[in-house]
């Protein structure tokens, strides 16, 4: 098999050799008919100089069949010894010219044949003393061949135009392939990036905010340096398997499996931090009571009736909860109140989180991108973020995402 696809890699890869071999066996083995005439070295060169411009017929078709053409004109006189090698190459000329060759080429090409035949039959019953019956006969059996030959040429360059439509086709299907599958993994990257800074963001805040207070209170309060050291390691193992349920998705199938055939014995056919759900809306009060846990004093207050998010709503609301929570930690100053409101409308969910801390006052270092990621949420969900400073002291984050009609569903 891999011998007859080289055989013809390399058949496709010369078209001119293979040509030009074909028609000089072609033109030799149809000198043996002019030979009865001219004998066998005049006939040979006629046969040969006719079919030679065939060998680069595929390559320049419009070159060769002119020059098919005016050799066999030139040999007109002698149409009546030459007439097979001429009939030959004329219509493998015309062929090739047709499938290959322009519109023009091609139509200028079959009025030469026709015209030829013409010429021919009338040059052959002329020099054979025959008479119209004979040149009639001549004109419609080359007329018949010229016009076969045509429509054979003909369907192969639509099927030709056809097969190269489809490949052309399916390049550009495979270029936009690869388009979208790079446009998805930029996303997919983004996403997870965006969760990783969330979940590390917050994390860290809260284990530092728990490390310095613990550095303060180990010589007075042991019990109290005791329970930050305790809060700092449960929310280790939290981002920990946070990290873990969010990279898990980067894992093959057959990773997946092994990881769960080893753990499914120490498990007890409980699921991996890797298949575990990402944290919904549903999820903010555990949130909260986190935070309460790490020292910072924040309510919730609900109004409206809870219902259910689409997909993604619910992480959007949760992520955008958890960075305004660090964001206090980070810049609110000592001891802020915070105030957690996630209100019902028909049409749209809000989330707003308030603090009376420093508000303007509050310094950055720029370096975080902890507001335009929470942007980029609301607009994901066709929704809209405004924070800043309250007028009356401390700082608002306000998410309003569009929930769909209820009649819709």
């Amino acid at each position: 098999m891999e011998e007859t696809t080289g055989t013809r890699r390399w058949l496709r890869e010369h078209p001119r050799t293979v040509d030009g071999t074909v028609a000089l066996l072609v033109g030799l083995m149809l000198a043996s008919t002019a030979g009865i005439y001219l004998g066998a070295l005049p006939a040979a060169v006629a046969s040969v100089a006719l079919l030679a411009p065939l060998a680069f017929r595929r390559t320049n078709p419009v070159a060769s069949a002119v020059s098919v053409y005016a050799i066999a004109a030139a040999f007109t006189p002698m149409a009546h010894i030459i007439l097979t090698p001429a009939i030959v190459a004329v219509c493998w000329a015309l062929h090739s010219v047709t499938v290959r060759g322009p519109r023009w080429a091609r139509r200028l090409a079959l009025l030469g044949a026709l015209l030829g035949v013409g010429i021919g039959s009338a040059q052959v019953t002329g020099q054979s003393n025959g008479g119209l019956g004979e040149a009639v006969s001549y004109a419609f059996f080359g007329t018949m061949l010229v016009l076969t030959v045509w429509a054979f040429a003909f369907a192969r360059r639509s099927r030709l135009t056809t097969v190269q439509a489809l490949e052309d086709r399916a390049r550009q299907l495979e270029t936009e392939h690869e388009q979208l599958a790079r446009l998805a993994a930029a996303a997919e990257r983004t996403r997870i990036a965006r969760e990783m800074h969330d979940i590390v963001a917050h994390s860290l805040s809260v284990m530092i905010a728990q490390a310095d207070g613990g550095r303060y209170a180990a010589a007075a309060n042991p019990d109290a340096a005791a329970h930050a050291l305790g809060t700092i390691a449960e929310t280790g193992r939290d981002a920990l398997a946070d990290m873990r349920r969010l990279l898990g998705v980067l894992r093959t199938d057959q990773t997946d499996d092994d990881a769960d055939g080893a753990s499914g014995s120490t498990t007890g056919g409980t699921r991996s931090p890797e298949r575990a759900p990402q944290p919904a809306s549903g999820d903010i009060e555990q949130l909260l009571e986190q935070m309460r846990e790490s020292g910072l004093r924040v309510s919730l207050v609900r109004m409206g009736t809870a219902r259910p998010l689409p997909p993604g709503v619910g992480l959007a609301l949760y992520r955008v909860c958890q960075e305004s929570l660090t964001n206090v930690l980070k810049h609110a100053g000592p001891d802020p109140a915070v105030t957690v409101l996630q209100q019902w409308n028909a049409a749209s969910v809000v989330l707003e989180v308030a603090d009376d801390g420093r508000g303007a006052a509050a310094t950055s270092d720029g370096a975080g991108h902890g507001v335009l990621g929470m942007s980029e949420r609301a607009a994901m969900f066709g929704g809209t973020l405004v924070s800043g400073p309250r007028p009356g002291g401390g700082f608002r984050v306000r998410l309003t995402l569009p929930l769909p009609d209820r009649s819709e569903r």
